[in-house]
């Protein structure tokens, strides 16, 4: 889910379960967890591996992130706290000294600290939830689209009008600030297609 393996690498179960100090049969069990959350495909015969998603599936899994995350940004306006738009505030104003800085990892974790953060305010778990499943089978063509050049550069503003919403409590507002932005998103992907 951190994209510390590479699409397609492959998976040894003996090889893992000395890594992590556990038993074959933990991480053959963690492993068929993995494939059904669409993270790692296994192949009779021949162990499993890291799924790539190709980037019709990213734009298409982007697709109904906009929805959820339109639903967690207007409920977070809603229900917002002065604390939490203090927190959210600097987060974005962390973002944007990370690009000023040219410092795209570090804008990349505070998106998705930000995003996390959101999803926390809204109370809406089950949303959530969802992102969180998602996410984690795109999170290559994530972190390929913040080392593009610019991009960070785009993404902010979006970013900002998400948090200035919240911050103004209008959900309405705010959910067309978070669809706007993964419209956004999907576009760039599109032109890695």
């Amino acid at each position: 889910m951190n994209g510390d393996v590479v699409p397609g690498q492959r998976l040894v179960e003996a090889e893992l379960a000395e890594l992590l100090g556990v038993t074959r049969a933990s991480v053959r069990a963690a492993l068929f967890d993995l494939s059904a959350d669409g993270l790692v495909e296994r192949i009779p015969n021949r162990g499993a591996r890291v799924r790539a998603v190709p980037v019709a599936e990213a734009i298409a899994i982007t697709e109904c992130r906009m929805v959820l995350e339109g639903l967690c940004a207007a409920k977070a306006a809603e229900l917002a706290t002065p604390a939490q738009i203090e927190r959210l505030t600097a987060i974005g104003e962390q973002m944007a000294a990370a690009v000023a800085a040219g410092e795209p990892l570090k804008y990349s974790a505070l998106n998705r600290e930000l995003h996390q953060s959101v999803h926390e305010i809204s109370g809406q778990t089950v949303a959530a939830d969802l992102l969180q499943r998602l996410n984690a089978q795109i999170v290559r063509h994530q972190f390929q689209l913040a080392l593009r050049p610019g991009r960070t550069h785009v993404s902010l503003p979006e970013h900002r009008a998400i948090i200035d919403a919240i911050a103004a409590h209008d959900p309405i507002a705010a959910e067309a600030a978070a669809r706007f932005h993964l419209a956004s998103v999907i576009d760039a992907l599109r032109e890695t297609g």
